[in-house]
């Protein structure tokens, strides 16, 4: 049975220009705000990738630099 899906929030996520290794990392994180609330937990990424694609913040705001990366120059 496939998971239901609340929120498309992975087209979201492209259009922002977050890679993969950045949504996969903003996943977990909000998982572990929302461990047993789905709809909850997508609709945190939805909004943390919509402020990404508005320009109100980076995925580097968000996140931190990616692991092995140095952090950009402020």
């Amino acid at each position: 049975m496939a998971a239901l899906s609340y929120f498309d929030y992975r087209s979201v996520a492209t259009e922002a220009g977050l890679s993969a290794d950045q949504l996969v990392r903003l996943e977990k994180a909000v998982r572990a705000e929302f461990p047993h609330d789905d709809m909850m937990y997508e609709l945190h990424v939805l909004r943390a990738c919509l402020a990404v694609r508005d320009g109100e913040t980076t995925g580097e705001e968000i996140l931190g630099p990616e692991p092995g990366k140095p952090a950009s120059a402020a």
